[in-house]
């Protein structure tokens, strides 16, 4: 019997075909950058103060001004108060205006907004403002709440259906409840579709992430991964365009879903994993497709080679238990998943909040969209020389070190703060590459699914708890950094518990993370030694149909 990761060195690890997979993937990646990042720009808080024109039937001819003078209050800065009117009396206009008014109160009949800037936001359609401000955060939390749900979905169910059918029905999903998500007429409505594209979200990132990594050979999978990050980082920046151009949010969700949906003709052209098909027993289909993709790739993958493919005869999927069973396996699983977390919980405290370091928020979207792309590209190369382990590391201690100078620095130097924090993002953002690549080459073929999806739940967990983080800042401003900072730190110390898994073939079995090979690695004679040893140690073995 032969290993697969021969079988794919005569196909070609890299070629032809390989790269049309990987195009097609970083297409959707690129597209996924607006689903995650595109509320930031359609829930940008415009200024509004309370709607007083109950005033106006005691002198229709007013004037705004002396309006606003008359029935708001203003606030410690001198401006308007936004949440708080003076309470509206029974007085005619001169008594008004010689005695004036005290008593406040909140709103009482909607507020009145600033459309200069912005045409239509969130915010402004379903008056996410003042005691209802916090709904906003709360609906990115459930947009994550989805993400967190589509990874405990989507990883077992691509061990047990296959990669493609899950790929092909997140982008259902994400076309049609992303498109519909603009049609809406109420705040809930909008919230509940926008959980089921996260859903759909994690379907699409955990299961390109396994059919790049179970297609392409050990050589280049990590450049086909972090091509796949570096598109995502591109539609960040073009979000930040479409975000600046498109000031009407019903229409930017239309722009950021509706590509999706161009993108239907993978239903002809995106290939099954063929690793994932030998696991299940479906060997004759599997020979077909490598035979396919070694003639696009023009090599020549003699008969006599696929005929000693390994074949499963007890084809079953392993479960989150097979995780935590093997010692060895259980250590990585505890701590790729904790990597994970601070991953998700730095990158997306950063990302979601890019309107609080006091530029204009397309630039720092921009800013935060390119810088990932040096990142992206850094990892590629840093992982191959220095190795997945110490890449890891080093990326985490970074990230963790600039987010910690953060809570030291006053601010008084925003420049400072805000260059510390691109540091940070640059950072974690390649971290992040890395522990990609990292966890689809840790865990066993047959339970990957499962065991990076375990990985993207925590993160998904993270990045629930990321902008509620943001919130602790009342007690003290530094608490969110030091935070973010304390993470990664513990990560990158973490990361010596990990093995070394540059230049290594996947591994196919549970057993062979624990250091125990495959029957079909050992020799013959092994194996009937070890077999003699088990009848002497336990006769009845024998009688139970132990084949010497």
């Amino acid at each position: 019997m032969i290993d697969f990761g021969e079988i794919l060195k005569n196909v070609g690890e890299f070629g032809r075909f390989q790269k049309c997979l990987v195009f097609m993937l970083c297409l959707l990646s690129f597209f996924n950058a607006f689903h995650m990042f595109g509320q930031v720009f359609m829930g940008i808080s415009v200024p509004h103060h309370c709607n007083t024109n109950w005033i106006l039937e005691k002198s229709p001819n007013m004037t705004e001004e002396d309006r606003l003078n008359l029935t708001i209050p203003r606030d410690e800065h001198g401006g308007y108060e936004q949440c708080l009117m003076y309470t509206p009396v029974d007085w005619d206009m001169e008594s008004i205006q010689r005695y004036g008014l005290n008593a406040t109160e909140a709103c009482q009949n909607e507020w009145v907004y600033d459309t200069s800037q912005q045409k239509s936001t969130l915010v402004t359609e379903f008056d996410l403002v003042c005691h209802r401000k916090e709904q906003a955060d709360i609906s990115q939390a459930v947009y994550m709440a989805g993400l967190l749900i589509g990874s405990i979905i989507f990883g077992p169910l691509g061990d047990r259906i296959g990669r493609r059918p899950v790929i092909l029905l997140s982008m259902l999903l994400m076309f049609s409840f992303g498109l519909g998500a603009a049609f809406v007429t109420h705040f809930y409505v909008y919230t509940a579709l926008r959980c089921v594209v996260g859903i759909a979200m994690s379907g699409l990132l955990i299961n390109n992430l396994v059919l790049v990594a179970e297609w392409v050979g050990s050589s280049k999978r990590a450049y086909a991964t972090i091509i796949g990050h570096v598109c995502f980082a591109v539609g960040q920046m073009c979000l930040a365009g479409l975000g600046y151009g498109i000031r009407n949010w019903r229409l930017l969700q239309i722009v950021c879903s509706a590509p999706t949906g161009l993108l239907f003709f993978y239903i002809w052209l995106l290939p099954e994993s063929p690793r994932w098909m030998i696991t299940k027993g479906k060997n004759e289909k599997a020979k077909k497709l490598l035979q396919k993709a070694a003639t696009i790739n023009k090599r020549n993958l003699p008969e006599e080679l696929m005929s000693q493919l390994q074949e499963e005869k007890q084809p079953k999927s392993g479960t989150m238990v097979d995780l935590f069973r093997i010692p060895q396996l259980r250590k990585v699983t505890l701590v790729m998943s904790f990597i994970w977390f601070v991953n998700s919980l730095v990158y997306y405290g950063l990302s979601l909040n890019v309107g609080s370091f006091g530029l204009d928020i397309y630039l720092t979207q921009l800013i935060f969209g390119a810088v990932e792309i040096p990142a992206r590209l850094g990892s590629m190369f840093m992982v191959e020389i220095l190795g997945r382990k110490q890449s890891q590391l080093l990326c985490l201690l970074l990230g963790g070190a600039a987010c910690l100078i953060i809570t030291a620095i006053p601010k008084t130097l925003p420049i400072v703060i805000t260059a510390l924090a691109v540091i940070g993002k640059f950072a974690i953002a390649a971290s992040f590459s890395t522990c990609y690549i990292y966890a689809a080459e840790l865990f066993p073929t047959i339970i990957r699914q499962n065991g990076v999806g375990l990985c993207s739940m925590t993160a998904r967990v993270a990045g629930i708890i990321a902008p509620l983080i943001i919130l602790l800042d009342r007690y003290h401003s530094a608490i969110p950094m030091a935070i973010y900072g304390s993470g990664p730190i513990i990560g990158g110390l973490l990361c010596f518990l990990l093995p070394e898994t540059l230049n290594k073939d996947l591994q196919d079995h549970a057993q062979e993370a624990n250091g125990v090979p495959s029957a079909h690695t050992l020799p013959k004679e092994t194996l009937i030694h070890e077999n003699h040893q088990e009848v002497e140690e336990d006769p009845s073995r024998l009688q139970k149909g132990t084949r010497l």
